[in-house]
């Protein structure tokens, strides 16, 4: 199976970004990264049960002083809405990056709520969004959107479109 290069160079970014913790909840969109993080003895994957387990573990990470990343599919994001007040109240960094659904080629109806209103959620949160829709955009964007979480001591998510992803296909 071909696989996408900008895959591996998120990858990559990630790694530059010194992330050693990568939550996740498992995600096609994200196969890629997680495989790659649990091949690297230099990270610590983390399934996740919910993705608001993700949230809590990008702040113990940053409260002993490691990084981490959060790597979720857009239906999860509302798991997540009263999680991120923490990251509010406390002003501590994170880094999503979030695989959009009900989109473009989406095949599931149940998607399309919650993908037409992740990035809307995510903002009345206080969560920087950051979006990339084209291969060549992906690991600049995550590069820099980590810069800006770690940094500035905020969140920031990366919403990686379903056109870059690629739409999920039912069979039956």
């Amino acid at each position: 199976m071909l696989v996408p290069m900008w895959q591996d160079d998120v990858f990559n970014a990630l790694k530059s970004a010194r992330i050693r913790q990568v939550g996740y909840v498992p995600d096609a969109g994200h196969a890629r990264l997680i495989a790659r993080s649990h091949a690297d003895p230099d990270l610590v994957p983390v399934v996740l049960t919910t993705e608001e387990e993700g949230v809590a573990l990008a702040a113990g990470a940053h409260l002993g002083g490691d990084r981490a990343v959060l790597l979720m599919q857009s239906s999860g994001v509302g798991n997540c809405i009263n999680m991120l007040s923490l990251l509010q109240s406390c002003r501590m960094p994170l880094l999503a990056l979030v695989t959009m659904r009900g989109e473009w080629g989406e095949f599931n109806p149940w998607q399309v709520p919650m993908g037409s209103a992740t990035e809307a959620a995510l903002r009345l949160m206080g969560v920087q969004v950051r979006r990339v829709d084209r291969a060549e955009d992906a690991a600049e964007t995550v590069t820099y959107a980590a810069a800006l979480a770690f940094d500035s001591a905020i969140p920031v998510a990366v919403l990686l479109g379903q056109r870059l992803i690629g739409a999920k296909v039912f069979v039956k």
